[in-house]
């Protein structure tokens, strides 16, 4: 029986859990041992009850465009369980001095496809939307042979569309999800698509339009069933932190996963692998599977490979908080018919953003009740994290007074931080994952898995786990066949 020791209990550490128990289940002679700092599984998806709430401390929703977490939850039983957003109230609100403006009706990342919503619009000012429009007839960006492609989010917008764009709906919009900074961010890494487009249809605003028809003919041919809609954001019925609870009964059960215990060090030896923990015990494996952050990776392979271990040390992260507070909605001062809002960098604000997640998912408050949710933290405002929860439940209560017009206390708060909990895809990280890639290839019996490589979503760090099985029983002589993924409709 061949042994895999994965470190880290995240979506990444379980996708390969569950990977090797069907490799398992196939008929191969392969198990595996999961271990988790953390006195629970999750990762950064972590759902907490509080009385009648449902409270999602990290990510609220996956992306069912990308397939991974709806394939996992279809093998392992849980697939029903999937909400989709209640899309009557989808609407998103950006600030600009003090006032919310909805985001036009149209726009697609940051570039407007409908004319007049975006023309009508007081988000941006009329020198602003002309300059927008010049992305028309801005020529694509020529590119050298052998050059490379990637820019920073602020240099292709600032090139194409201008400033006004950048400011008020890439940086919130784009920058946002990756809690990153827009003059650093590499679009390679992150956004290759805007790229691409630039080069296909000389326009990002033609190259949005002909995505825009694109989903429009998927729509007609697969026309949405009201009874299981396909909506962008998703999320389960009981919370995101059914997913990992599904994934880690579907891979072992308890038995196999480990809570509470720290890899402290990493050792190579004739047989294959020695793991130490933070218990004193010293397991023996023939190959490990590292899903942890790239810094937590980096200290764990030093003694193995140096300049594997110099290598993840240079991809820089960032921490974050979100801070939920349960409202009554008597007198709450302000409509819950919307997403969320967004801040701005510009606006020079401690929140971020906020979530109105019983607007977003139905079931998440009782009758007469709210649960909201700020954003403070990422690369711009470090310090905030140092912080008491006290405070920091005090800053956002504060921010939603002065921005939305709350006019009640909270019913109760709750912090959740995710300290270097998110990495920086910076100019030249995929060159960068590339070599640690290639390192990692002449290590044999060690798998890499987890947001800092190729992707921070939930989909694409379940798929990271994956490869890293493949990978590693693919050294060890084991070879699987992919997992089927079962046919159906395009998503739109």
């Amino acid at each position: 029986m061949r042994r895999i020791v994965i470190i880290g209990g995240g979506v990444a550490g379980l996708g390969a859990a569950y990977k090797i128990r069907r490799a398992a289940d196939a008929g191969h002679e392969v198990d595996f041992v999961l271990i988790e700092k953390d006195p629970r599984i999750g990762g950064k998806l972590l759902t907490e009850r509080v009385g009648e709430f449902i409270v999602d401390g990290g990510s609220d929703a996956f992306i069912a465009q990308k397939p991974a977490v709806m394939r996992v939850a279809g093998l392992a039983g849980f697939a029903d369980r999937r909400m989709p957003s209640d899309e009557s109230r989808k609407k998103t609100l950006i600030l600009k001095k003090g006032h919310l403006y909805p985001m036009p009706d149209g726009v697609m990342q940051f570039a407007p496809t409908k004319f007049w919503p975006f023309a009508t619009t007081r988000l941006f000012s009329w020198p602003g939307k002309v300059r927008a429009g010049m992305d028309l007839f801005i020529p694509k960006k020529k590119l050298a042979p052998g050059e490379s492609n990637d820019e920073t989010l602020q240099s292709l917008v600032t090139r194409r569309m201008g400033h006004e764009i950048l400011d008020r709906l890439a940086e919130p919009l784009v920058g946002g999800v990756h809690a990153s900074d827009p003059a650093l961010m590499s679009l390679a890494a992150t956004f290759p698509n805007l790229l691409d487009m630039e080069q296909r249809y000389g326009s990002l605003v033609r190259g949005f339009l002909a995505q825009r028809r694109i989903a429009e003919e998927m729509r007609r041919k697969y026309p949405i069933d009201p009874k299981n809609p396909r909506t962008f954001f998703n999320s389960f019925l009981g919370g995101m932190q059914e997913l990992p609870d599904g994934m880690a009964a579907a891979a072992a059960g308890p038995e196999g996963i480990r809570t509470g215990c720290t890899a402290t060090r990493l050792e190579r030896s004739a047989g294959g692998w020695k793991v130490h923990t933070s218990a004193g015990e010293i397991i023996d494996a023939d190959g490990v599977i590292v899903a942890t952050e790239g810094w937590a990776a980096s200290d764990l392979t030093a003694p193995v490979d140096p300049e594997l271990s110099s290598l993840l040390a240079t991809i820089p992260h960032s921490s974050s908080a979100t801070v939920s507070l349960g409202f009554d909605t008597d007198e709450l001062g302000f409509s819950l018919d919307a997403f969320g809002v967004l801040c701005p960098l510009v606006e020079h604000r401690a929140l971020m953003a906020a979530t109105y997640s019983s607007t977003k998912w139905p079931n998440r408050a009782p009758k007469g009740k709210a649960l909201m949710r700020g954003f403070v933290g990422g690369p711009h405002n470090q310090a905030i994290m140092s912080r008491s929860d006290e405070e920091l439940i005090d800053i956002v209560n504060s921010e939603m007074r002065a921005i939305l017009g709350l006019r009640v206390e909270p019913t109760f708060g709750r912090v959740y931080r995710w300290i270097n909990g998110m990495p920086q895809y910076t100019m030249g990280h995929l060159d960068r994952v590339c070599r640690i890639e290639r390192r990692v290839g002449e290590v044999p019996g060690l798998g890499l898995g987890g947001g800092s490589y190729r992707g921070i979503g939930i989909p694409n760090c379940i798929e990271s786990g994956e490869a890293a099985v493949s990978k590693v029983l693919g050294d060890l002589g084991i070879a699987l066949e992919e997992d089927e993924v079962p046919a159906e409709a395009p998503r739109t």
